[in-house]
């Protein structure tokens, strides 16, 4: 009874942000998001102390604790950010995406998809993943997320109505193997952040900062099942805009050994996401407890 209170309070909170954002030039619901972003963290204490401990974790050797404190800030001001802009979705179109992305790299998305054998689209919780989905629902291309349902349904029926505007396909994760395969047989995008600690999925532990981290292994059994190229695609905030970057595919190492196959490619990926990661570490949701689960 008391979590269904909670999470009806979350709701009715989250319906008049929104709401009250969506009724604001995106411009400025997107300056107030991020402000917004700010106060929360001062206010979520543990939020924080979590941020600042993992950016040590990443960090410590590398940055003094001002930049430490000054980057764990802006992570929260980017998810205010992205808040605004997710709120405002209904004003984003297939019209006026260009006035909010600007792409590089396109054409490796078209040629992997000229091999009809789908594309899986790796992304993270970097930037603003939602807008990253967006631009190719909007753009015409056949796209899919998988993404964990919320626990409060009706937020999560409002989330993924959002996304269904986009022309975004919602595969729900835990019965997504299959969907999702055959969403690639027919040659269509299916996007995956796998940048998470969940040790409820099958994973293996590879360096992530200089650290080891319980990794999915999904990625990559999807794409040693289809033969379905892996692009890591990321949309990151820029200059009051969002540059959308797909780059080179991840090249699959086959072996005929399957466990030692599964973790090269795993770091592989896992290589390539952090290197977006490093180069923007206040866009990236740091309050998540990465290094969890221990071997």
């Amino acid at each position: 009874m008391k979590h269904r209170l909670r999470r009806r309070y979350i709701y009715i909170i989250a319906r008049i942000i929104a709401v009250t954002l969506y009724l604001l030039p995106i411009r400025i619901a997107v300056f107030l998001g991020g402000r917004l972003g700010t106060l929360l963290f001062f206010l979520l204490r543990q939020h924080k102390l979590e941020t600042i401990n993992n950016l040590n974790i990443a960090f410590g050797q590398e940055k003094s604790q001002g930049e430490i404190f000054n980057i764990a800030k802006g992570v929260f001001e980017n998810i205010g950010k992205n808040t605004a802009e997710f709120a405002s979705f209904a004003k984003i179109n297939k019209n006026n995406i260009d006035r909010f992305v600007d792409v590089y790299g396109i054409e490796k998305m078209e040629n992997a998809l000229k091999e009809k054998k789908g594309v899986i689209a790796l992304s993270c919780h970097l930037g603003n993943w939602e807008l990253l989905a967006a631009y190719f629902g909007l753009k015409g291309y056949p796209t899919n997320v998988v993404a964990r349902p919320l626990r409060d349904q009706r937020l999560d029926r409002l989330i993924n109505s959002l996304r269904h505007s986009k022309n975004i396909n919602v595969i729900s994760r835990g019965s997504s193997f299959k969907k999702i395969l055959s969403a690639l047989k027919e040659n269509e995008i299916v996007g995956i952040l796998p940048d998470q600690d969940i040790n409820s999925i099958d994973g293996v532990f590879v360096d992530f900062f200089g650290r080891k981290a319980y990794t999915p292994t999904g990625p990559v059994l999807l794409a040693m099942a289809s033969r379905s190229p892996m692009l890591p695609v990321f949309c990151i905030r820029q200059n009051g805009k969002h540059k959308l970057f797909v780059d080179d595919p991840i090249t699959l190492e086959i072996t005929g050994d399957k466990d030692r196959d599964i973790f090269v490619n795993t770091q592989r990926w896992s290589g390539r996401i952090e290197g977006y990661i490093r180069n923007n570490p206040s866009q990236w949701v740091w309050m998540h407890k990465r290094w969890k689960t221990q071997e």
